[in-house]
């Protein structure tokens, strides 16, 4: 069992940044790779970034590319999301999720453990 918290979230003006946290339970932080997705009211979950286990590799969706950094400090259970040149459509419920033995890092059905989300709201 792992549990996921997030936060960091908030209302910002586009352009500006924003860092999401997600501390995670357990003694084998260091053995999942670690996604984030987002949630807009009316569509299903949505993938962001994901990080290997040793935050060597990894993946964005092709919107944040170049803007979202995700890393991850293992000796703090904790993965990060920095955001910057935040967009309007950048707005929505961010998760963290997990799920031991992933292969497929972009399917949200893949993941097992979820956060509560957290909210992000960019504004004109």
């Amino acid at each position: 069992q792992v549990q996921l918290v997030e936060s960091g979230g908030g209302l910002v003006q586009a352009g500006d940044s924003l860092r999401l946290s997600c501390a995670a339970s357990g003694r084998t932080f260091s053995s999942y790779t670690m996604g984030w997705f987002r949630q807009t009211p009316g569509k299903e979950r949505a993938f962001v970034a994901a990080i290997s286990r040793d935050g060597g590799r990894t993946k964005y969706t092709d919107s944040v590319q170049g803007r979202f950094t995700i890393s991850r400090d293992n000796a703090k259970n904790t993965v990060y999301l920095q955001m910057n040149t935040l967009k309007l459509e950048d707005t929505a419920v961010y998760y963290c999720a997990t799920s031991p033995g992933l292969v497929v890092w972009g399917d949200a059905r893949r993941y097992r453990y979820w956060g509560q989300g957290t909210q992000v709201i960019v504004s004109s």
